[in-house]
């Protein structure tokens, strides 16, 4: 029987530590991924609002917006996707609704976070969050709501910018006795408190290795070494792909060509071996 995507999330957090998780903004960046030999991917809900949306990372995306990125990832490639799904796109029944369109959508795993529906990224000031119990309750709901027992339910915390460190780790080991399988410390700035949240848990733990934010690039010897069980890079290769699309763009601009920027760009005959052009052309000429 054919494993489900949440069962082969498992098998790869249990085969590759840390296993590493890369962000994909679209479909074709996800095939990279695969090609490249990553065992699992990501769909951020900051890569949603800003690359399809072109909205800042404040809330102000639906479920059904992840919904239409994720189904176009999940489409394309085997990978397991794991995806932001922000404070659940709303409270009680709603956080169970959006765990259902997740799994049908072919999804392996999703992170819920505790702050309050405005959301704010996490790397930014500001931030609110919800009580605790609020949090349980909405890692309570996502469990009961999930049909198949492999779709993995990871509870984020950011209450370590707001509460510190000792309160995050309450919060932590109680959302893990709520049922969260996996735990997302936000925006930690040093290794030994990976290690206090792996001890205080007792599941698995995610870094977020976002880039210009406030946890350094570890490498994943320092994060093997501390007891991390995921390293996540949600925007790596949306980032670069923004600075080099807007400096050719600036470029043909400015020179009226692009002849000097073609070095920069995938070839034609590169984007056709990575999608399988010409098995495409043989199946459609032979029916």
């Amino acid at each position: 029987m054919e494993r489900t995507a949440g069962q082969r999330f498992r098998d790869a957090l249990d085969e590759e530590k840390p296993l590493q998780i890369v962000g994909v903004p679209n479909a074709l960046v996800a095939l990279m991924a695969e090609k490249t030999g990553y065992r699992a991917i990501y769909l951020s809900g900051a890569g949603v609002a800003n690359l399809s949306y072109a909205l800042p990372d404040l809330g102000m995306t639906t479920l059904d917006n992840v919904l239409e990125d994720a189904r176009r990832i999940t489409g394309a490639v085997a990978l397991p996707l794991l995806v932001d799904a922000d404070t659940g796109f709303g409270e009680g029944l709603m956080v169970g609704r959006t765990v259902r369109q997740m799994i049908r959508a072919g999804v392996a795993a999703i992170h819920l976070e505790d702050q309050v529906a405005g959301k704010r990224c996490g790397h930014r000031p500001g931030k609110e969050l919800v009580s605790l119990q609020d949090m349980v309750d909405r890692i309570k709901e996502a469990v009961d709501a999930r049909s198949d027992p492999g779709f993995a339910i990871m509870a984020r915390t950011d209450a370590v910018a707001v509460e510190g460190l000792q309160e995050a780790l309450v919060r932590a080991a109680a959302y893990a006795r709520a049922g969260a399988d996996l735990i997302f410390p936000e925006a930690l700035a040093e290794l030994d408190h990976y290690r206090a949240f792996r001890q205080a848990a007792g599941v698995p733990v995610l870094a977020n290795l976002t880039e210009f934010g406030l946890t350094p690039a570890f490498t994943t010897g320092q994060l093997a070494a501390a007891g991390v069980d995921m390293a996540l890079y949600p925007l790596s290769a949306s980032r670069a792909m923004n600075l080099a699309a807007r400096g050719v763009l600036q470029a043909i601009r400015a020179e009226g060509t692009q002849a000097g920027v073609v070095s920069q760009m995938l070839s034609r005959q590169e984007l056709y071996e990575l999608l399988g052009y010409e098995n495409y052309e043989q199946r459609q000429r032979h029916g």
